[in-house]
């Protein structure tokens, strides 16, 4: 009987498969079609101060192997996601939630991960440094070390619940920034957020999004995801939660081999809605063919040959 038992801070997962924010709401949806308690945990859509509309449309476009978007954060603001969403996800989920967030300032950041601390419900929080300082000409958190540092620190200061930071691959070099957040405290590293990228229309010879470029993600980013997942599991030595194009029970293990303690899947969910739930189905059967009797086993086995 194998094991697909995983730890992360602390808390045991029945499984490492999380999907990912932005892909799966705050669970409802998804609850209607399979019980979502056969997840490991799911990380909820990307939440902020105050609420947000997000960008104009169309901000969603096809790609080979993938897709780009640039929803910009739509969310009902956090005040609205504890009153409302934490409740009614309390009856359908009955494990830790991964609180993803957001902001456009340190102040804001403090300020949604302090009201999200005092939720029971929360186990991490994952903070979503790829987006622009408004304070700083528009540079987002995520492509300086100093940067990374200064909203890990902050956010350290005001929550007792692991933080985990969501780097942005779009970097010169991925291990220093992640260096840098756990050298400010960081209880974990989540990684890869989306690819920059952009599409044309040929017959409008206009960008196809709205926003001019957008978030590369799904298959096609995979390979540099498990790059990037590598290089800091050998720059920290605090846990990696790894995605980027993840679609398979192979590519969780292929993942954790490259450092990852847990994986989410993100773009997988579009395509089909039990992409998360078949892939932690799947695990087992997988683990037998690789001779894998505990998951949590081969964390970071890639580095140790």
């Amino acid at each position: 009987m194998v094991s697909t038992k995983v730890t992360l801070s602390g808390i045991e997962l029945d499984n490492p498969v999380i999907p990912a924010s932005g892909t799966f709401g705050y669970g409802q949806e998804f609850a209607e079609l399979y019980d979502i308690n056969c997840l490991g945990t799911f990380s909820f859509k990307g939440t902020t101060r105050a609420p947000r509309f997000g960008n104009p449309t169309p901000r969603i476009a096809e790609t080979p192997s993938g897709m780009l978007n640039a929803v910009g954060l739509q969310n009902p603001g956090v005040e609205k996601v504890i009153a409302e969403e934490l409740p009614k996800l309390k009856k359908i989920f009955h494990k830790p939630v991964m609180a993803n967030i957001s902001g456009f300032s340190i102040d804001e950041y403090v300020e949604t991960c302090a009201l999200l601390d005092r939720e029971e419900q929360v186990g991490w929080l994952e903070v979503n440094i790829s987006c622009p300082n408004v304070h700083n000409g528009g540079m987002s958190f995520g492509t300086s070390p100093q940067a990374a540092a200064g909203v890990t620190r902050a956010v350290k200061a005001v929550t007792k619940k692991p933080v985990y930071m969501k780097l942005s691959p779009n970097v010169t070099d991925i291990a220093a920034i992640a260096r840098a957040c756990e050298d400010a405290g960081a209880d974990g590293i989540s990684l890869i957020n989306t690819l920059l990228g952009m599409r044309l229309d040929l017959k409008s010879r206009k960008p196809l999004l709205a926003n001019t470029t957008g978030g590369l993600s799904g298959p096609a980013v995979f390979p540099v995801a498990v790059r990037m997942v590598y290089q800091v599991y050998e720059a920290v030595s605090i846990p990696v939660i790894g995605m980027g194009g993840v679609s398979s029970a192979e590519d969780v293990l292929e993942m954790m081999l490259a450092g990852a303690s847990a994986v989410e899947v993100g773009a997988a969910n579009l395509v089909t809605p039990f992409a998360c739930r078949d892939i932690a189905a799947a695990l087992p059967e997988a683990m037998e063919k690789y001779g894998i009797n505990n998951l949590s086993d081969i964390i970071g086995g890639a580095h140790h040959g």
